[in-house]
């Protein structure tokens, strides 16, 4: 088995990927177990002097000003977890429930949170052996962490809850005896450091962005090919044009667009046909570049979050100091979030935009009306703008921001929470549908392209055309569209044409 080593120091996006879906197993590494058996020793002192200590020997939440005693340790861990089980839904899909299974651990490697080896070495097995908890997707508030969700991956860690092993849901001790693992019994301040932090958020916005960062270079595939079906104008790409105002994105976008129609005998210069494009052609790389750019700034947020101590309270080994904090909010995450489902909507909704140039005689500079060679009997891709329209207006209303919302919980105790968790899963869906709207895009500038016939196609553009045409053949004559489109979607999710172009461009979009 692949592995990764994990530090609780130096994850990264691509290794919680490997992880969560393509099966690398997860070791840790043996100076992250030297740092958490310190921490735990400290914890144990704590436990034996009865010394009062926030979620050792005290309860939780507004109950933290009531003392636990040593003997009832352990039945407050397990208390714990069987409380905040409270989740609501749909399970979260097996890659996301991996990665978040990863990433508690990974931060549980840092030593800072008193849990004992032997639990998180069941964790860490539980991901090797593939007993995946069944976690609810809703039920967070994104502060004091995600409490909720990571209560029904524990309730597994302690012969409780529901899990999936070997494609089939079943009782959690089910899943654990089948995988040849025995459950845990929580001893002091373990339940508390496996569900206080921000995991479940941060899993599902690492998956997110990395999606979106193989969607941005589709992006500017689709808008290389679209501007070679409607005979676009180079020279609203010269390099001159986007240095002059400077923004990385763009003038990446821009380069990148420029030199996939390279050689292309489809794109027009000003004045051959037109003076200038419409917006949605000429103003591409303004618009991808501001897109490209946000979700580097969310790259940013999430690769410091992957590797962060979110739990409380923290233990400092050096000093024997144990520290409440607020690190569990999930206010970063919940902006960038917010900030990446926004970015991701306009991919969406220039790309649309696009669309509709293509499939409109009105706008399409000469092709048939909606691509079809025989309209009327054939509505040809009248039908996907439609799609393309209902999926870009729904953007619109995922792409509200959640972290601008809060509400108070714990008799006020926690009176500001971040909506981390909501935010995350909303920027996953408008990604889902943004991938879905460049799909519709890239099939009708493929079938837009057929239709010209006869010309000399881009350096890079030839080779994702060919992609797409060993899926998808020529609409001749009308057709099931939706399994056109899930073909490309498909493409495009699995970054494959990007990685074509890059091959023949010899550099990364």
């Amino acid at each position: 088995m692949k592995e990764i080593i994990i530090t609780g120091q130096d994850l990264t996006i691509e290794d919680v990927v490997m992880v969560a879906r393509q099966g690398y197993g997860v070791r840790i590494h043996p100076e992250a177990l030297d740092r958490i058996k310190k921490s735990r020793e400290i914890v144990d002192g704590f436990v034996e002097r009865e010394e009062v200590v926030y979620g050792i020997t005290t309860g939780f939440g507004k109950f933290s000003d009531i003392i636990i005693s040593r003997d009832e340790t352990r039945l407050l861990q397990k208390n714990l977890i069987m409380s905040h089980a409270c989740g609501v839904g749909e399970p979260f899909s097996t890659d996301i429930t991996r990665a978040v299974m990863l990433l508690r651990a990974n931060t549980l490697c840092k030593g800072l949170s008193g849990i004992r080896p032997e639990t998180l070495n069941l964790l860490v097995d539980m991901i090797n052996r593939g007993v995946h908890p069944l976690i609810p997707q809703k039920g967070s508030l994104g502060a004091s962490g995600d409490l909720a969700p990571l209560a029904h991956m524990v309730l597994v860690m302690i012969g409780e809850g529901r899990a999936e092993f070997g494609g089939e849901k079943m009782a959690g001790p089910e899943a654990l005896n089948r995988a040849g693992l025995e459950p845990v019994i929580l001893s002091s301040k373990e339940g508390l450091a496996l569900i206080n932090g921000t995991p479940v958020m941060t899993a599902a916005a690492a998956l997110a962005v990395y999606d979106a960062g193989l969607l941005m270079k589709t992006a500017d595939l689709n808008a290389a090919l679209t501007l070679e079906a409607l005979r676009g104008i180079i020279n609203a790409f010269d390099p001159r044009v986007h240095e002059a105002r400077g923004h990385r994105g763009q003038i990446r976008s821009a380069r990148n667009i420029f030199s996939l129609v390279e050689g292309s005998e489809y794109v027009t210069r000003q004045g051959e046909l037109r003076v200038q494009d419409a917006y949605a052609l000429r103003c591409t790389p303004q618009v991808h570049g501001a897109c490209r750019d946000s979700i580097d700034y969310v790259r940013g947020v999430i690769g410091r979050e992957l590797n962060a101590a979110t739990d409380n309270p923290l233990i400092f080994p050096d000093s024997s100091e144990v520290i409440s904090g607020g690190n569990f909010h999930g206010e970063p995450v919940a902006l960038a979030m917010d900030f990446l489902g926004i970015a991701l909507a306009e991919l969406a909704n220039i790309s649309e935009r696009r669309l509709e140039r293509l499939v409109n005689p009105q706008l399409n500079n000469g092709l048939p009306a909606f691509l079809a060679r025989h309209g009327g009997l054939n509505s040809g891709f009248m039908i996907t703008q439609y799609s393309a329209a209902a999926l870009v207006s729904e953007n619109k209303v995922l792409a509200h921001p959640a972290s601008v919302d809060s509400i108070p919980s714990s008799a006020n105790q926690e009176d500001h929470v971040s909506m981390g968790t909501i935010a995350a899963r909303k920027a996953g869906e408008i990604k889902d549908n943004t991938a879905n709207v460049l799909a519709i895009e890239l099939l009708a500038a493929v079938q837009a392209i057929d239709l010209q016939g006869g010309r000399k196609m881009g350096k890079g553009t030839r080779g994702v055309y060919e992609m797409v045409r060993e899926k998808v053949a020529f609409l001749e004559e009308d057709r099931i569209m939706h399994e056109d489109m899930e073909k490309v979607a498909g493409l495009v999710m699995s970054g494959e044409p990007a990685g074509i172009a890059e091959e023949l461009l010899e550099m990364e979009l």
